[in-house]
């Protein structure tokens, strides 16, 4: 096998400073949070102080239901930028995942970069992360094994970046054979497999073949945020295929997709991620059906701008806006909030 792992490391790095100096936004679609919007509760008979957002996944305890999804890891700089992102997860009780650790099946190099996060978060979800092209390939569990034990992991994310892969002037759109290497995977590890988009979002169709082979988790992780096609097409610089720039389901029409699968499903856990940027479109994704909220690049330009303080004031900022629309809906738990009124817009 050839040595990639110089390669990789240069590639995820590119990727950050892209994501921070450059407009990655989806450029003519949005969230879908937007056609959304509260009832307002006038009379919401609650105090404000009174609210709680407590919650558990992957059997951790949690302040709000909130991750910062994965983005980081595998180059020098990563592990300062996921030591960070750890101390202020655990100070704030909140879960979090690592960016790819395919460069980690590569190269010791930069396994400090993902052991870190442990390190400096003892107590929160720590989630994992391989490619689905990687796991279409692997023979067994022992790679994937190592990947888990390097940072303790609570659950494994399986990303699905086909669209990334086949515009990537590098990439690898071997996607053949993916669905039964998730499948063999949920039956041989220990720790839930959780199945994410990167962006593009996951369809009912999509989901409901994971539920079938016993994924229990799914990011929808949809379209409307940070465009993973515009980062790509952005490095290409001579064939662009600007054309692919806004491909993909808006978060909030997947989120309800997939949230219908709940009646055959009932264990199904979603994660909503996807240009969710404030507490408010993280009530509603909520409202809407969604266990979890993610975030990412949001969070890590806070962490660029105003080191770990501002991811602080990031996640804090969250949470009173999330409290903001619980109190007034008159939710003074999770569980009113999840049947708080809503009605549909023509934005």
């Amino acid at each position: 096998m050839k040595p990639r792992t110089p390669k990789i490391s240069s590639r995820k790095k590119e990727h950050v400073d892209i994501v921070l100096r450059r407009d990655v936004h989806f450029r003519d679609k949005l969230t879908g949070f937007e056609r959304w919007e509260f009832v307002h509760n006038a009379l919401p008979e609650i105090n404000f102080a009174d609210i709680s957002t407590q919650t558990s996944f992957l059997s951790k305890h949690l302040a709000m239901p909130f991750l910062i999804s994965a983005m980081t890891g595998g180059y020098p700089d990563a592990k300062r930028i996921n030591r960070i992102l750890a101390e202020v997860c655990e100070e704030c009780c909140v879960a979090m995942g690592v960016g790819s650790q395919r460069q980690a099946l590569q190269n010791a190099t930069f396994h400090s970069s993902f052991s870190v996060v442990r390190k400096a978060a003892p107590t929160i979800p720590i989630i994992g992360n391989i490619g689905g092209a990687e796991v279409a390939k692997m023979k067994g569990i022992d790679d994937l094994q190592r990947l888990i034990d390097l940072i303790e992991a609570d659950a494994i994310a399986i990303h699905l970046n086909a669209l990334q892969e086949f515009l990537q002037t590098e990439g690898n759109p071997e996607f053949s054979g993916v669905l039964n290497g998730i499948e063999n995977i949920c039956k041989l590890i220990h720790i839930p497999v959780i199945v994410k988009e990167i962006g593009s979002g996951i369809s009912r169709t999509v989901a409901q073949k994971l539920l079938d082979i016993g994924v229990t988790i799914i990011d929808v992780a949809g379209a409307g945020g940070t465009s993973w096609a515009g980062v790509e097409i952005l490095r290409r610089r001579k064939s662009s295929l600007g054309e692919f720039w806004d491909w993909g389901i808006p978060t909030a029409e997947a989120l309800c997709d997939v949230v219908t699968l709940r009646t055959t499903y009932p264990s199904l856990c979603i994660i909503a991620s996807g240009g969710i940027e404030h507490g408010l479109d993280a009530a509603k994704a909520y409202a809407l059906g969604a266990d979890m909220i993610g975030s990412a690049r949001p969070v890590l330009q806070r962490l660029f701008a105003d080191g770990n303080k501002g991811v602080l004031n990031f996640i804090k900022e969250w949470q009173r806006s999330f409290r903001g629309a619980m109190f007034l809906t008159g939710s003074s738990g999770l569980e009113g909030l999840r049947h708080a009124a809503m009605k549909q817009g023509n934005t």
